[in-house]
């Protein structure tokens, strides 16, 4: 059944596809689908989950604990613990025009293809290093698994990479992991990812834990050697401020589904979505009165027994019955490249340009402060 729109909405639905010669797609993932079993039933952890990743493009995921984005992630590699099933949906991976339908590959396949196609580097970087072994070992143990046993030329290769994540490969292949520090893990991880020249690398929370000075630094890492390799990457982060630094787009993911999409300035600028738009509002800025701060009320919904309609509604400020409370959305075309799942999201639209008007007519914080220091003088 056709979706129901309101008087004044725009009814074009959210298409993916860019125009023709804007890009080519090295992963399209429609529909996809993962459950939890639990006691209680299935955890429906992420919902027709629907997006293209194009060549040399970084995406990033972005919501509260609990919506989905590290399954979504491990979904797409098959790295997911053995009581989530993908349930439904397509990921297709592309390279040389040749696309690979990668839910179909049987595991020595799915081998070959997680860190030479598709790598993926962890939340906890000691974690993922055994502890017992130096770090040029683990260079070459991860090349020895891909059939790489040229040790002159995994040298050369680990050497290269360590130099352009900023670190000295005299020092660190020669250390265990526990001799580093956590952002040189961190970085030693991000190089062991591209090793094998993977177009893909995802990211799960890479600065999680890293005091700020350090996060710049990987940040500043990870610009550079997308500039340098141009792979494209996925990163998950609940850090507002990291995904506006790292991303060329935003996916907003709540209750396991992919509510908003755009790129990153209509994403920060203009969102579209209650959520998104309540995200950004609760994240502060120097313009902010710091006595007063924003929160989204409630909280997120029980994946086992979600609401009806919108799953969103039971927080949401605009939200109107009954469409709200009985129709799900559909991913509503709201602007070039961004799509958002909101019967209202024009509302929603409204209000992000009246918040924004009145950031404008605030003084600048510069200002501010400058004139009370000629104020002070004057005193």
């Amino acid at each position: 059944m056709e979706p129901k729109v309101r008087m004044g909405q725009q009814a074009a639905v959210y298409s993916h596809a860019r125009p023709s010669g804007e890009g080519e797609i090295v992963l399209s993932v429609r529909d996809l689908a993962v459950e939890y079993k639990a006691k209680r039933g299935a955890v429906k952890a992420v919902r027709s989950a629907t997006f293209d990743l194009y060549k040399g493009e970084s995406l990033a995921l972005i919501g509260e604990s609990g919506s989905g984005k590290t399954t979504l992630a491990l979904a797409l590699v098959r790295l997911l613990v053995r009581m989530a099933r993908i349930s439904d949906g397509e990921v297709l991976y592309y390279r040389d025009g040749k696309a690979t339908d990668v839910l179909a590959l049987n595991n020595q396949q799915m081998r070959s293809f997680r860190w030479q196609e598709c790598a993926m580097v962890f939340q906890a970087a000691q974690n993922s290093f055994n502890p017992v072994l130096r770090i040029a070992e683990q260079f070459a143990d991860t090349a020895r698994a891909h059939a790489l046993n040229d040790r002159a030329e995994i040298d050369r290769r680990a050497r290269d990479l360590l130099r352009r994540v900023q670190l000295d490969p005299e020092r660190v292949l020669r250390s265990y992991p526990h001799e580093l520090s956590g952002g040189m893990r961190q970085r030693v991880l991000i190089a062991l990812a591209l090793l094998l020249n993977p177009q893909i690398v995802i990211l799960d929370e890479p600065t999680t834990a890293l005091d700020i000075l350090t996060q710049r630094n990987v940040i500043d890492v990870l610009n550079n050697l997308r500039k340098q390799l141009n792979f494209s990457v996925i990163f998950v982060s609940h850090d507002l401020a990291m995904a506006a630094e790292l991303a060329d787009r935003v996916a907003t993911m709540y209750a396991g589904r992919i509510i908003e999409i755009g790129d990153v300035f209509d994403i920060f600028q203009n969102p579209r979505h209650p959520y998104t738009y309540g995200l950004m509002k609760a994240a502060p800025t120097l313009h902010d009165n710091v006595h007063e701060t924003f929160s989204i009320a409630g909280s997120p919904p029980d994946l086992i027994d979600l609401p009806s309609g919108c799953k969103f509604h039971p927080r949401c400020e605009f939200c109107k019955e009954p469409q709200c409370t009985t129709e799900d959305p559909p991913l509503f075309d709201v602007g070039p490249r961004h799509g958002a799942a909101c019967w209202y999201w024009q509302e929603v639209k409204q209000a992000a340009e009246a918040d924004k008007a009145d950031r404008l007519a605030q003084p600048d914080i510069a200002d501010v402060a400058a004139t009370a220091g000629t104020t002070e003088k004057v005193g």
